[in-house]
């Protein structure tokens, strides 16, 4: 009878392996080849090159979707002989051919010039122009690079790439896809922290519905037994927990809040963790009466929540004599973690006397800093001269900038500045109006077309797709033609990019207008050419990416336009180039 008793145990408890790795991610969608299991099972903490292999974007007999160009000997890189190996692996989003780009355009790189390059475009807060080139050239499907990187590396600066941009969806694809869980698995808790941090518990249990392998990292399988529970599959998630504690797992806090939710205790566990945002989270959900007072350096994505859940100090709560308080919440709203209005609207119940106010310029010196903003910020909201009022505000900003806090006093700044007329801004205050107005720039869509001037006359449709490219050529050589006879035109810049251009797509140009301009060959950076005559286009792309850096490709000068419309001209990529062409070549209006 003992016998059968442990052989019943041992039965049991391989069952509950079984069962736990087959529903590991709560996916309802794909199945799971339980034969595999075992196998799976003894390397854990990584994957097998098979299954790396497999979750690459594509497996290899679909890669040919991509269209290698075989038939062209500048593409031939190994082509056959990667298909047929069973380690090639592809990460990314964006087919190869919708870019004008190839599957190999990470090949050639050298990933110690990658990560410096990366190192430093990390550094800037990159225009929206080189963000949408930093994503197409690291979210292109291709291979990894070859030379001094290795793939976590490389994953990792793609990682990085996506959390600096911060785009919550295209992170949530980029993982789906690529089947990341436990390859990034810092990525995919970045995504589910952030849905946490905004209360978003669905969006942040998202990703697991689609995983359909274990979960090694702890955090990420904590997560996953939490939204297990709260989609209602609880008899899973104490399958995961229970083999989780034989596997030698231990984390009592963890285990009450799970057991308060399960309805295995109605104790409640008051204890508050702020190790994590999930386990704050768990002290919340598992508190009907929880309160948390946070403090100055209390983690942001905990501010974030107490935000969105509606459990930050409430304005009525606070004592106007509570400095320190103040002090906090001052400082959570330049962090964006407290609505500004908010905390304005404290700042109304500061009691000041009559001559305070009327002298406030003068007297708001004697005051604390949380006192001269009150008194300022009051002020301001008495006055109706323009040039008085304007001063108050400049003087309130200072005050905030003093100390460290200027984002607390933003989006009220350009309130009060929206509110003045610009016609009516004295002049020894227009650099501060402008400064802080910032106010988003109408789209200048419509194209006035001067038919006088060669880059902005109506040849420059081609590039749109709107010139017939069998007419495009005689009419550059006949635009060219009056050209010649005016001695008063000179080409522009703008002009030889357009016409270089042109040349690139094997538009006829005759040879006759050849003495029009001249090119420099060594306009173009000797690095970004190193880069295409080594064919590594991915590095190039990132290079260009820094070029443009925090500004609009618009207001780029023509010598960086043309040496940026030069690189891509020579790296082929027409629809990159196509796009900065109709950009900064017609006139807007």
């Amino acid at each position: 009878m003992k016998i059968l008793k442990l052989l019943s145990k041992i039965t049991f408890f391989n069952i509950v392996i079984l069962i736990n790795l087959n529903i590991y991610s709560y996916s309802e969608e794909q199945p799971v080849d339980i034969w595999n299991l075992e196998e799976q099972k003894s390397q854990p903490k990584v994957l097998n090159d098979q299954n790396k292999s497999e979750i690459s974007n594509e497996q290899s007999s679909e890669n040919n979707v991509y269209d290698l160009q075989s038939s062209k000997s500048t593409n031939k890189i190994d082509v056959e002989e990667s298909f047929q190996s069973s380690n090639v692996k592809i990460f990314g989003l964006y087919d190869p051919e919708d870019y004008s780009l190839k599957i190999d355009m990470w090949s050639n790189s050298d990933g110690d010039e990658l990560k410096y390059l990366f190192s430093n475009l990390s550094k800037l807060e990159l225009s929206e122009d080189a963000a949408e080139i930093m994503n197409i050239s690291l979210l292109t499907n291709s291979y990894i690079p070859k030379k001094n990187i290795s793939e976590k590396e490389f994953l990792k600066i793609k990682s990085d790439w996506l959390i600096k941009n911060n785009d919550l969806n295209l992170i949530q694809e980029y993982l789906v896809k690529n089947q990341l869980i436990n390859i990034s698995p810092n990525l995919v808790r970045y995504l589910a922290d952030q849905y946490l941090s905004k209360s978003n518990i669905s969006k942040a249990c998202e990703i697991f519905e689609k995983n359909i392998e274990p979960i090694y990292d702890e955090y990420l399988s904590k997560l996953n037994i939490y939204c297990l529970i709260n989609k209602g599959k609880n008899e899973e998630a104490q399958l995961i927990l229970d083999l989780k504690k034989e596997l030698g797992f231990q984390n009592k806090y963890f285990e009450k809040k799970i057991n308060f939710l399960q309805g295995y205790t109605s104790e409640v566990d008051n204890t508050i963790s702020e190790k994590s945002i999930l386990e704050f989270h768990l002290a919340h959900r598992t508190n009907p009466e929880f309160s948390f007072e946070p403090k100055e350096n209390t983690n942001k994505l905990i501010w974030k929540y107490l935000a969105t859940s509606n459990l930050l100090y409430k304005i009525d709560e606070i004592e106007i004599t509570d400095f320190e308080k103040i002090s906090i919440i001052e400082k959570a709203t330049n962090d964006k973690n407290y609505f500004e209005k908010d905390l304005f609207e404290f700042y109304k119940r500061f009691q000041f006397n009559i001559n305070q106010l009327l002298n406030a310029i003068d007297s708001h010196k004697t005051l604390s800093n949380i006192e001269a903003r009150a008194l300022i910020y009051q002020r301001i909201l008495l006055e109706s001269e323009i040039n008085k009022k304007l001063e108050l505000i400049k003087i309130l900003k200072n005050l905030f900038i003093k100390d460290n806090l200027s984002n607390a006093f933003d989006s009220h700044l350009k309130d009060f500045l929206n509110e003045i007329n610009p016609d009516d801004v004295p002049s020894n205050f227009t650099t501060f109006y402008y400064n802080y107005l910032k106010t988003e720039e109408k789209s200048k869509t419509d194209i006035k077309f001067d038919n006088d001037v060669l880059h902005q006359s109506k040849l420059i449709n081609y590039f749109n797709g709107d010139y017939a490219s069998s007419k495009i050529s005689k009419d550059t050589n006949n635009f060219l033609k009056k050209i010649k006879k005016n001695k008063k035109y000179f080409l522009s810049k703008k002009d030889i990019i357009f016409l270089e251009s042109l040349r690139h797509d094997g538009i006829k140009i005759s040879e006759k207008y050849d003495d029009l301009y001249q090119i420099d060959e060594n306009e173009i950076p000797t690095d970004i050419q190193i880069m295409i005559n080594n064919r590594e286009t991915g590095l190039a792309l990132l290079r260009i990416a820094e070029l443009i850096g925090q500004d609009k490709i618009e207001r780029i000068d023509e010598d960086t336009i043309y040496f940026i419309v030069t690189a891509l001209n020579k790296l082929n990529i027409d629809w990159m180039r196509n796009k900065i062409l109709l950009k900064v070549l017609p006139l807007k209006v």
